[in-house]
């Protein structure tokens, strides 16, 4: 028996460039796993912890369930903000990764000293 083809629509991740084709069934997180692309933070994938939080730029997208006041305000979801695994494409979709996570991520990464790489084991080196 044939089926028909889902309907998708084309995602892109703006602070990457990366784009992927979700379907309208599946949450944004999950669209991008299914085809391993990159650029979402990758956390519980239920909705628990936060780690996908994306603004939605551009398009549309419909709620898969609940998401948690405690990641995302009701203020932030007025601006766009909502949890990648908690959010199905209806139209294509431009979203960013929440800057609190990019700017976490960055401050860590400025503040920490580069790592030194033992040739042989490719490990960094234990500080003495």
């Amino acid at each position: 028996m044939w089926t028909p083809p889902r309907p998708t629509v084309n995602v892109h991740v703006a602070q990457t460039g990366e784009c992927y084709d979700c379907g309208t069934d599946e949450s944004l997180l999950k669209g991008m796993l299914r085809l391993g692309r990159r650029g979402i933070p990758v956390g519980c994938i239920n909705g628990g912890c936060g780690v996908c939080k994306v603004r939605i730029v551009e398009g549309c997208v419909q709620p898969l369930g609940p998401v948690s006041r405690a990641h995302v305000s009701e203020d932030e979801e007025a601006q766009g903000y909502t949890l990648a695994c908690r959010a199905a494409p209806t139209a294509a979709v431009r979203l960013e990764v929440s800057a609190c996570l990019v700017k976490n991520f960055y401050r860590a990464c400025a503040n920490a000293a580069p790592a030194a790489f033992s040739p042989t084991t490719n490990q960094p080196t234990k500080e003495t």
